[in-house]
Order: C-alpha cells, then sequence, then structure tokens
C-alpha cells in the first residue's frame, strides 16, 4: 500500500475507458493539481518496501559473519545459521497474511507507522542479542512487514515500483555489509523504517480510507493536502465513493465451485509455488555465502554484483511491464534461470572434482586463504555470470508479474481471500526452500541442488504456456470468460 495508489485512484485506466467529455474534465482536474505533498507522502510509504529489502538482504552478509565470530552465545552452525536465514519468511507470511484485516481496522497510515515498529525493534534486538534466540526473535521481528493486498489499479509499472524498491534495499543490505560487521549492519539496517515512522507522522491519512469510514471532509482536507488547495476535490471524492461501492462483495463458500474463481485460485496459488522453487530466496538469503562456497575471494563483491543487477533489471521491468505481453516475459523469464541455474551447477561440479568438501556452510568455516583457492580459477567468471543472468531472468519475468497477475485474475468479491492465499503460499514455499537449501546442498550437493531449481525453472516455463492467461490489455469480464472456458478473440 502507498499515497500514490490511494491518491490517483481513477485518474489511470479508468479515464482510458471513459468517453472525451469525462476525459476532458479530468484533465481539467489533473491541471490543478500540485502533486509536492504527493511526492513527500510517496517517498514516506515507499520506506516500507525499502526496509523489507534491507531486511531479506541482512542475513547474506551476516550469516558469514556470524560463523566466523568467537562468541560462543552467539557463533552460528550450519543448521543454526539456516534458522536464521529461514525464520525471516515466518514473520513476513504472518503480516501477509493479517496485512489487510489491519490495514482495514486502522487505517493505511497507522498500518505504516505501525509495521515500521517491528523492523526497528527486531534489528535492536538482533543488535542487543546475546543468545541464538535473540538473534531468531529479531529475523521474525523483522519479517513482520503489513502489506496489504495490492488494489487491482496498482498493475503495471506503478506495482513493479514497490519491487523495486525492495530490491534497492537488498543491494543496500549487500553494500553495506562491505563495511560494517552484523552489528553495525543491523543498526544501519533500522534507519529507513525509523525515517519512515517520522515521516509518516506528518501525513494525512489516505482518502480512500477516510471516505470508507464516513469521514468526507477529512477525505477532502487530506486530497487538498496532496492535490493542492485549489483542487477541485469534491469531484474526486465521488469518484472514488463511485469506485468502493463497486468493488463491494462478499465470497460465499459456494463460489470456490465457480471456475471464475476456482481456476484463478490455482493458478495464483502455483505461480507463487512455483517463483520461490527458482530458489530465489535461497540465493538472496544466502548469496554471499554461495559465492564463498564458489571459490571467490571476496563473495560480499560479487553480491553486490548480483544485487546491482537485480535493480538495473527491476527498472526495466517496471518500464517494459505495459508494452510487453505478461506470458512472453514469462516464458523467457524461465528458459533465462532455467540455463543459468544448470550452468552454475555445471561449474559447481567442476570446481569440486578437486574439492572433497561440497557442503554449503562448512567452507565457511575454514580458513579465509583455503577458502579463496579455486580450483579452476579460470571458470570462476561463469559462477558470476550464470547468477547474474538468473537474477536478471528473475527481475524481468518471474519476480514481479507473478504478483501482478495476482491482482488481475481474481474477481472483485474473490480478491481479498485469493491474495490472501497466495501471498500466504509466497511465504510458506520461501520458508521451505531457505530453510532446507543447506541440507539439500549436504545431500544433494551444490551442484544437484542448482540442477534441481533448474528443472522447476523449466516446469515454470511448462506452466505458463498451458496455464497462464496472458491478462495485458484484457477487462477483468475478458479474464473472467478465459477461465470459464466461454472467451474468444
Amino acid at each position: 500500500m502507498n499515497y500514490e495508489e490511494e491518491s490517483r485512484p481513477l485518474l489511470a485506466e479508468e479515464v482510458i475507458e471513459e468517453g472525451a467529455e469525462d476525459r476532458s474534465q479530468t484533465d481539467v482536474y489533473l491541471d490543478k493539481v500540485k502533486n509536492r505533498n504527493l511526492y513527500m507522502a510517496t517517498f514516506a510509504a515507499v520506506l516500507g518496501p525499502l526496509s523489507f529489502g534491507f531486511v531479506l538482504g541482512y542475513s547474506s552478509p551476516a550469516i558469514p559473519d556470524l560463523q566466523r565470530i568467537s562468541d560462543p552465545r552467539l557463533k552460528l552452525t550450519p543448521e543454526e545459521a539456516s534458522w536464521f536465514g529461514s525464520v525471516v519468511t515466518i514473520g513476513a507470511g504472518l503480516g501477509g497474511l493479517l496485512g489487510g484485516w489491519v490495514v482495514e481496522k486502522i487505517g493505511r497510515k497507522l498500518s505504516l507507522m505501525f509495521c515500521a515498529l517491528p523492523f526497528i525493534f527486531g534489528f535492536t534486538i538482533i543488535t542487543a542479542a546475546q543468545n541464538h534466540w535473540m538473534l531468531y526473535v529479531g529475523r521474525v521481528l523483522t519479517g513482520l512487514y503489513i502489506s496489504e493486498t495490492a488494489h487491482k489499479r496498482v498493475r503495471g509499472t506503478m506495482g513493479s515500483c514497490v519491487q523495486l524498491m525492495v530490491v534497492i534495499g537488498i543491494m543496500g543490505a549487500y553494500v553495506t555489509g562491505l563495511f560494517l560487521d552484523w552489528g553495525w549492519l543491523a543498526v544501519t539496517s533500522s534507519i529507513p523504517p525509523t525515517l519512515m515512522l517520522v515521516c509518516m507522522c506528518f501525513m494525512p491519512e489516505t482518502p480512500r480510507y477516510l471516505l470508507s469510514q464516513g469521514k468526507r471532509r477529512e477525505a477532502e482536507d487530506a486530497l487538498r493536502f496532496l492535490r493542492g488547495p485549489d483542487t477541485p476535490v469534491e469531484w474526486e471524492c465521488t469518484r472514488i465513493e463511485t469506485a468502493s461501492r463497486n468493488e463491494e462483495g462478499c465470497l460465499s463458500l459456494s463460489d470456490l465451485k465457480d471456475p471464475g474463481v476456482c481456476k484463478p485460485l490455482g493458478v495464483g496459488i502455483m505461480m507463487m509455488l512455483l517463483q520461490q522453487f527458482t530458489g530465489i530466496n535461497a540465493i538472496m538469503f544466502y548469496a554471499e555465502t554461495i559465492f564463498e562456497q564458489a571459490h571467490f575471494q571476496n563473495g560480499s563483491v560479487a553480491s553486490v554484483i548480483v544485487g546491482a543487477t537485480q535493480v538495473i533489471f527491476t527498472a526495466v521491468a517496471a518500464l517494459i511491464m505495459d508494452r510487453a505481453g505478461r506470458k512472453v516475459l514469462l516464458i523467457l523469464s524461465g528458459v533465462a534461470m532455467c540455463v543459468s541455474e544448470a550452468t552454475f551447477g555445471i561449474y559447481f561440479k567442476l570446481s569440486t572434482a578437486t574439492h572433497d568438501n561440497s557442503t554449503l556452510f562448512s567452507i565457511i568455516t575454514e580458513a579465509q586463504d583455503s577458502v579463496s583457492e579455486a580450483a579452476h580459477p579460470d571458470l570462476s567468471w561463469l559462477a558470476l555470470t550464470s547468477m547474474g543472468i538468473f537474477i536478471t531472468g528473475f527481475a524481468l519475468g518471474w519476480g514481479p508479474i507473478p504478483w501482478l497477475i495476482m491482482s488481475e485474475i481474481f474477481p472483485t468479491k474473490a480478491r481479498g481471500f485469493g491474495s490472501a492465499a497466495c501471498v500466504l503460499t509466497n511465504w510458506i514455499c520461501a520458508f521451505i526452500v531457505t530453510k532446507t537449501f543447506q541440507n539439500l546442498t549436504d545431500l544433494i550437493t551444490s551442484a544437484g541442488t542448482f540442477w534441481m531449481f533448474s528443472c522447476f525453472c523449466a516446469v515454470n516455463v511448462i506452466f505458463t504456456i498451458f496455464f497462464v492467461p496472458e491478462t495485458k490489455g484484457k477487462t477483468l469480464e475478458e479474464i473472467q470468460a478465459h477461465f470459464k472456458g466461454s472467451y474468444s478473440h
């Protein structure tokens, strides 16, 4: 949820669907809009996904530090490291599941302020940790990001911008980890949510929420703050109220038998499952550790390169999302990830030919000079290149598009339930992948693990071809007709 979404609800997509008379009325309205305060409010809101990005990226530089420290109370074994990396997804799943309910109960502004507190408290507990349990509790708290289910108008470019802020936060954690140890990195990671908390104190509640509570005068005041004092806000308030009435509806148990509900639900859940089974969160959470196993002298620098690649191509995705077809991007993305992870597995197979130990975390505990020795130093570029291609593919397709399609395929009355089910599936699968990653590398080696992820990417491509509808440029009615088998071009 962000202020840009809430304060611009009917000035983009819906305008396209209306006649010239309404369009000119909108143009007159937009001419009177002054956006300085809107930009300030949007900046305050996007600090939320930025903060969450720091949370997701924190474990990559922190785990190697915590495995090398001498304090036995905090030093992580491989099993403890897997818990430290994965428990954040438990908090994230809970936050995603309860996010919509919390927002409806206390409002958008207070929910953003509220979600800053677990970030701050979580990183404070990590900084002051005296044992492993404090580290775990801190990680769970930092995962409690209250994110409202994306509104149907947040599509394409605007939705991708939220993803962009998350990956900027991930890269921020990687870069900061180059210079700071795990404790000071936690302190630094608490700065964005603290700044968000302070900024939100000076922002009004969102007009949409105020109108839903029957507070029209307060909603008009909020719009004047966001749009400018001379803007005819009564017109926009009326349109927000009309849109809200059109979205009313309640899902019953019998509706789950409707192909227009159950088929989108199946597609959405499978896309979230397949997104996580590409191994993306295992790679992002343990990036530095993975590169150290790949015999890089400085795995943290390689992680920063991967993080920067993700930022660049997530930005590219934001620009092309509304122009390119969803299915085309998903297929190309899946193929790129499949090939790159298979290549990464081949590199691991070659590099471990003269290394007896293939365990992911045990390499970190060896002396630093043994970590930097490469079996095939001339092939070290292959690991970085293949990971760069994987991240590029993910950022262009399977990163943002499943969330975008989730916001497009559900009928209005099923959107809340369907989106919650998809979000919960995503974080459950994220926990499974991140928690079992080290066990998999022990069981089937690192090469086998990445080959397994590559196979899932191939499944992604097949699933997209046969089951995922093309939603670009289609109305909800056309999408529903597709799932019910009655759509014709």
